[in-house]
């Protein structure tokens, strides 16, 4: 069943962010954009790409509005003692969020059970509250957070201009379509 269009389930969460430990609720992905980045494990290969990548567009991301969220099934503790040992992991400034009782992870219908951890998930979630994209990868597969951009631009448009829809390839600025019975067949 597709999370599209579904609102965050409901979840309480302890998180690690900028020195501190914090929780979190779905409560706080409403009001903004939000992006829930969920990866298998901490100290892992991967991974810390992934989490760099995204931290490295994160100025970016908060120009559109956006707040960034990691999950993985690691405690918080664990997203500390990460935070402080590795090169790539120690430049995060978004919220890592620990999910060891995958609550979060079986909302998000990210969770592998035999193993325990969260697939390579990717949720664009709008400010009420509401998933708009999905993207899950196979572990062997890291994600590019400038694709992540475009789509969020994408997905802002659509929301501010709901007569309109962005082609394949979209970026801001481009030519949009207006579906309408005069359209059908001519593209």
């Amino acid at each position: 069943m597709s999370l599209i269009g579904k609102q965050v389930l409901p979840f309480t969460a302890q998180a690690y962010h900028n020195g501190k430990f914090i929780t979190v609720t779905e409560e706080d992905f409403k009001g903004k954009w939000s992006v829930v980045c969920f990866y298998p494990a901490d100290f892992t290969f991967v991974c810390p790409t992934e989490l760099e990548d995204l931290q490295n567009h994160y100025e970016q991301l908060k120009e559109l509005g956006v707040e960034v969220y990691s999950v993985s099934t690691d405690t918080h503790f664990t997203h500390k003692a990460w935070h402080d040992t590795s090169k790539a992991i120690s430049k995060i400034q978004y919220v890592m969020i620990g999910d060891p009782a995958h609550i979060i992870s079986r909302n998000f219908d990210v969770l592998d059970e035999n193993t325990g951890l969260a697939n390579r998930g990717t949720f664009i979630i709008d400010p009420d509250g509401v998933i708009q994209t999905v993207e899950i990868n196979a572990d062997g597969i890291g994600r590019d957070a400038s694709i992540l951009i475009d789509k969020i631009k994408a997905a802002q448009y659509v929301r501010n201009h709901p007569n309109e829809v962005c082609p394949a390839k979209w970026k801001e600025g481009k030519e949009t379509l207006q579906p309408s019975l005069d359209l059908v067949g001519k593209i």
